[in-house]
């Protein structure tokens, strides 16, 4: 686990209509990486947006 693991644990993942999945970015908090999946899933396309949290070993964990 790298420092930038640790300070930045949120993710914003995409998924496309055709299952492709994409790391938009990394944050600091929920609730920051929550606004920006949130103003992403409004603007009407056919993406998925999500907030996942990394686990220890620096991989996705647990959608919230």
């Amino acid at each position: 686990m790298n420092d930038s693991t640790i300070t930045l644990p949120w993710l914003v993942i995409r998924e496309d209509d055709n299952g492709n999945r994409y790391r938009v970015g990394r944050y600091a908090t929920r609730a920051e990486a929550q606004k920006i999946a949130d103003s992403l899933d409004g603007r009407g396309h056919e993406q998925l947006y999500w907030v996942e949290r990394l686990d220890r070993n620096g991989s996705g964990g647990t959608h919230d």
